[in-house]
């Protein structure tokens, strides 16, 4: 059965849904092999900085895991530029809506907030507020502001290093495929 035979939702049937629901099920590898291929894509972008960004996701992932960090927070350190593969004024809020599904509250909103937390370290440098971070007190529990502030301050501003250890997309890759694998929905 194929779902092809309605062309307006308020038409469809329960049958026509469960073949969408089932074929969406069974295809979602795409997921993670589209992030991935948006990863790599951040190869090709340097915008100044010492790596390029892919080397920077890497890193931040690396330096995440290291720490300790569970398997859907390293996962989103590697994600957590992939918006700049669209755009990289709102970056942070591409990416994070990206994960929204697939990891906790807490992890989507360290995403969603990053360059904020993080322009503690440079917004100064172009006439911004570098204390932009402290307006996501009184939105953010003490929980996610910590773990946003751990994430920038100890991961994310530090990894641009070309002679830093960093570990290969190949070493994050099933864990990636996991997170991606299951939609918290």
């Amino acid at each position: 059965m194929t779902a092809d035979t309605f062309t307006r939702m308020d038409e469809s049937s329960p049958e026509q849904w469960s073949v969408i629901g089932n074929e969406t099920f069974a295809n979602q590898p795409r997921v993670a092999d589209s992030v991935l291929g948006m990863l790599n894509s951040l190869s090709a972008i340097t915008d100044g900085f010492a790596v390029d960004q892919l080397t920077h996701c890497l890193q931040t992932a690396t330096l995440a895991e290291r720490a300790g960090a569970d398997d859907e927070l390293v996962v989103a350190a590697l994600c957590h530029d992939v918006g700049k593969t669209v755009s990289v004024a709102n970056h942070p809020a591409i990416a994070a809506e990206m994960l929204k599904a697939y990891v906790r509250p807490s992890i989507y909103n360290m995403i969603r907030v990053h360059q904020d937390f993080q322009g503690r370290h440079y917004y100064g440098h172009f006439g911004m507020n570098p204390n932009a971070r402290e307006d996501h007190r009184a939105t953010l529990s003490v929980e996610d502001f910590a773990i946003a502030e751990q994430f920038a301050d100890e991961w994310d501003q530090i990894a641009f290093d070309p002679d830093y250890d960093t570990l290969p997309i190949e070493h994050f890759e099933e864990r990636l495929r996991a997170t991606f694998s299951r939609p918290r929905y």
